[in-house]
């Protein structure tokens, strides 16, 4: 691809003065309709070093109201990040619905600058292409556009242009070592950057290939290309609104999909334990964990537990028993709400992102991701065709933290209706209880069949074999309580016994 890129493109300084000011006008125009219609846009410059990104940068904002973009420059991860999954700090820096988001370098920073090995061969990361196909696949369903730069020159260009960066005091501190040796492997990283760009450019986010040796060319056909692109997105989305497009069938990848035969209905829920049986193990397993949790730590595990299950199912007595096994300073509990308005503004995986915990930390959701096939499905507080599509988006991003280390773990804890209301009106009868009974819980409960449906559904299409779901007979709170301990301690013992 970058071999056919014409690099002695230009434009005159009189055609470049009769179109730069009313491509500027043109692109602040619309970035007031982007506001409007709310369309989340995100440009990132990829490149050699010194063709230009940070001054065409300089070119576009120069064109956008400042209160509705933010530029991000990537570097080389913090000590932080690196204990987060690799795409953590990018679903961080996506744009609220209706702003701008431009990345000085972005999510294919590790493949542009780090995958010449220190024989200088280019090395292949296959999985990084797939994740990130995946990331934008999943940001572009949701109406991000994603428009893409790769600015080119060649190997001469770059070195005259670090030449003259030295040469001046001022700006010498910006070509390191690192620059003047991939100047050197120019060869390796042309093969991989052309790899990286035909792996990843696609009708989702294609690439487009700037010739970057004319300064003047460079900041025009950028600009033209982010007006085009924005026009034509906001065609498409008002196209596709005025139809009605009704898709019936849900499509779960095949390396996602097991099959789970059982239903909530045929869950035998008279399972239960004595007394004196639970004490015993109560206090067994939480020294168990206790020492699993130290070693979790030692060997940089994270852990994600999720729990979902009915109202009054006993959720946070059983989160209780787990928590209080565990060293505070290495666990967080996340109680999941309806989202706040900052977190409606985004895609709706993006303040799960955020709250992943860092290696060797355990995360246990009251309530989770999964509200999106659930609540948010019943209640239709989304679209059909957004839940629709969430098993095969929960999939991949627990997929992706499965290949990142994490272990995780998903129980829901079922009982019947009759209980659910035999806990309700205990609730409602007991003043310190009271608190945990609301309006919302009794409307929820005349949806029951609805529910349990949806249940089915979601456990049959998210149960894979790096995430399955463990359904827990919680009817006897004593029994639901051992149960969960008892399955995080095998989890544990099995992927640490795995990893020695």
């Amino acid at each position: 691809m970058l071999e056919k890129v014409d690099l002695k493109l230009s434009v005159s300084k009189e055609e470049y003065d009769e179109k730069i000011d009313n491509l500027r006008s043109e692109l602040f125009l619309l970035q007031q309709d982007i506001k409007k219609l709310k369309i989340p846009v995100i440009i990132l410059f990829e490149g050699w070093g010194a063709s230009g990104k940070g001054s065409t940068i300089s070119s576009v904002i120069r064109s956008l109201d400042p209160r509705g973009f933010d530029v991000y420059s990537i570097s080389a991860v913090n000590e932080y990040e690196k204990r987060m999954p690799p795409l953590y700090r990018f679903w961080e820096k996506t744009p609220e619905y209706g702003n701008i988001a431009i990345f000085d370098r972005s999510w294919y920073f590790d493949i542009s600058t780090n995958i010449i090995d220190t024989a200088g061969e280019f090395r292949e990361k296959i999985e990084s292409y797939d994740e990130i196909n995946t990331f934008e696949r999943q940001l572009s369903d949701d109406g991000t556009l994603i428009i893409k730069f790769f600015l080119h020159i060649d190997q001469k260009e770059q070195k005259q242009r670090f030449k003259k960066l030295l040469d001046d005091k001022t700006t010498a501190w910006r070509v390191t070592d690192k620059d003047k040796k991939h100047n050197k492997e120019y060869s390796e990283h042309f093969e991989a950057f052309d790899v990286m760009i035909g792996r990843t450019s696609n009708t989702t986010a294609p690439w487009n290939i700037i010739p970057a040796t004319d300064k003047r060319y460079l900041r025009i056909k950028t600009l033209e290309i982010i007006i085009e692109q924005i026009k034509t997105h906001i065609k498409v989305k008002s196209d596709i609104e005025k139809s009605v497009i009704i898709n019936n069938t849900i499509s779960i990848q095949p390396e996602f999909y097991i099959l789970k035969s059982n239903k909530l209905k045929e869950i035998d829920l008279t399972k239960d334990i004595s007394d004196q049986e639970y004490e015993a193990k109560l206090k067994k397993y939480k020294d168990k964990i206790e020492t699993l949790q130290n070693i979790l730590y030692q060997k940089k595990i994270p852990v994600v537990i999720v729990y979902e299950g009915w109202d009054a199912a006993g959720k946070g007595g059983s989160i209780k028993r787990i928590a209080s096994a565990l060293d505070p300073r290495g666990y967080n509990v996340t109680t999941i709400a309806a989202p706040n308005e900052c977190e409606t503004g985004h895609h709706y995986l993006w303040r799960f992102w955020k709250k992943v915990p860092k290696t060797g930390h355990i995360s246990i959701y009251d309530r989770s991701w999964y509200g999106r096939v659930l609540v948010e499905r019943v209640e239709e507080y989304c679209k059909k065709e957004e839940w629709m599509r969430a098993y095969n988006e929960i999939n991949e991003f627990e997929a992706t933290l499965n290949k990142w280390g994490a272990v995780i773990i998903k129980f829901w804890l079922h009982i019947d209706k009759e209980e659910q209301l035999k806990r309700f009106n205990e609730r409602e009868d007991t003043f310190s209880k009271k608190y945990k009974i609301t309006g919302e819980d009794w409307r929820n409960r005349d949806k029951w069949d609805e529910y349990e449906s949806s249940v089915d559904e979601m456990i049959n299409y998210t149960s894979t074999d790096f995430a399955p779901w463990n359904i827990i007979e919680a009817k006897s709170k004593n029994f639901a309580r051992i149960k969960t301990m008892e399955i995080f301690i095998d989890k544990l013992e099995r992927i640490l016994k795995k990893e020695d």
